[in-house]
């Protein structure tokens, strides 16, 4: 009789870890691991999939800015890049580049030319513009402002905020109270502005209102040293973190972990699909196939 209870239980305990597993493959998140692609540099940020087929990517401390090749090398795209950080496009396409060099967000109009989209907030330099993030209704860009790019140069802004520039080149402030905020990203829908705050150990969530206008924000979910971030087209975060590529339900429960060789500091969907995650982490670039496509910049979760 024991035996035949022992092996009922066992029976019992092998059928739920298969039902468990059953659940967990059912939706699954990465296809395999992640590869690296390119090495050897100094410190990856920012990456950035181009509407015509290919990928940017910053070096920071390099002052460069690196187009992936479809032969898998990184070649110098931009020498001076104004030790730009994040990057993404503006409504027209056009690149905006987060410079901690020159305390700015620049553009990239189509003849090529560089100029400031925004450097200063009530007649103040910015600290060191991190992460920019479009807001299409409007056009719109809204971007975080901590001090990591500032060596030795005085702030001339006494807080680390979120800032929103309009298209007529108005600067607004938006949230003042963050400790380090960092990276950020829209849900799907943009009624959500998601931002990283990596001193804080956490991400925040804001609806936005119907004006742009962010309402008080609230505690998505801790991550440890989160800093960059992008969204899926389910609404899902993949967050990068000391812990790796930290992946979110939209609701803030932590869903899977993608372990890398080394701390990631940003990520970006891209390919025609959207279906790769590409990662920028210290030296290197690292890429790795997902299930749902992410989102793409400057399109709408409908549009990816």
């Amino acid at each position: 009789m024991r035996n035949l209870l022992l092996v009922m239980m066992l029976h019992a305990v092998l059928s739920l870890a298969q039902g468990v597993a059953q659940t967990a493959s059912a939706d699954p998140v990465f296809e395999g691991e992640a590869q690296r692609v390119v090495t050897g540099l100094k410190f990856t940020e920012g990456p950035l999939w181009m509407p015509a087929g290919f990928l940017l990517f910053s070096d920071i401390p390099a002052n460069h800015i690196y187009r992936l090749g479809a032969d898998g090398q990184a070649a110098v795209w931009r020498e001076d890049s104004g030790s730009s950080n994040g990057l993404t496009l503006d409504r027209n396409g056009c690149l905006l580049a987060c410079e901690h060099g020159h305390r700015r967000v620049s553009v990239t109009g189509v003849d090529g030319t560089i100029a400031a989209l925004a450097e200063r907030w009530e007649g103040r330099l910015f600290n060191s513009p991190n992460d920019a993030a479009l807001r299409l209704a409007d056009g719109s860009v809204y971007f975080s402002d901590p001090p990591y790019g500032l060596g030795n140069r005085t702030p001339e802004i006494g807080f680390q905020g979120v800032f929103r520039v309009f298209v007529d080149g108005r600067v607004e402030c938006l949230v003042r109270d963050f400790r380090k905020p960092n990276g950020m990203a829209f849900s799907p829908d943009q009624g959500q502005l998601y931002v990283a705050d990596t001193e804080a150990g956490h991400v925040r969530a804001f609806t936005v209102g119907a004006d742009g206008a962010l309402a008080e924000g609230r505690v998505l979910a801790e991550v440890k040293t989160p800093d960059g971030m992008k969204v899926d087209t389910a609404g899902r975060l993949f967050v990068t973190s000391t812990d790796g590529v930290v992946v979110l339900e939209p609701d803030g429960t932590r869903r899977t972990v993608l372990a890398l060789p080394e701390t990631p500091a940003n990520c970006a969907f891209g390919d025609a699909d959207g279906r790769t995650l590409y990662v920028t982490a210290r030296t290197s670039l690292y890429r790795v196939r997902v299930v749902t496509p992410g989102i793409l910049p400057g399109r709408s979760a409908a549009g990816r």
